[in-house]
């Protein structure tokens, strides 16, 4: 979505939209689906209505909502995210592989 409303951010009358993910894993958790489920998968296909738009701070006269460095910067932290995580996982797998060797 993000790269979306980057790509339209000089599309007249587009509106910038958002995805509350905390809300859709609280959806999926309430509904009592478990890790590893098929129903555990986000799907494209699911309802829209965790779809938000965005509600600019500084309002455009030809009604594009998306803010350049607001897209931006958020687009900035995925990426930190991912790179984090990535991180993590790469040194809980090399933390296991030492364990799987015997500690050489």
């Amino acid at each position: 979505m993000l790269a979306a409303n980057l790509a339209n951010e000089a599309t007249p009358g587009y509106q910038a939209r958002d995805l509350d993910f905390a809300e859709r894993v609280q959806r999926h958790l309430d509904a009592g689906v478990t890790p590893g489920s098929r129903a555990d998968a986000f799907h494209s296909s699911e309802p829209s209505d965790a779809l938000r738009y965005r509600v600019p701070m500084q309002a455009r006269a030809d009604g594009n909502t998306v803010e350049l460095g607001i897209e931006q910067a958020l687009f900035a932290q995925n990426l930190s995210d991912w790179q984090a995580s990535l991180s993590f996982l790469n040194r809980r797998l090399s933390g296991l592989q030492k364990v799987i060797d015997g500690g050489r």
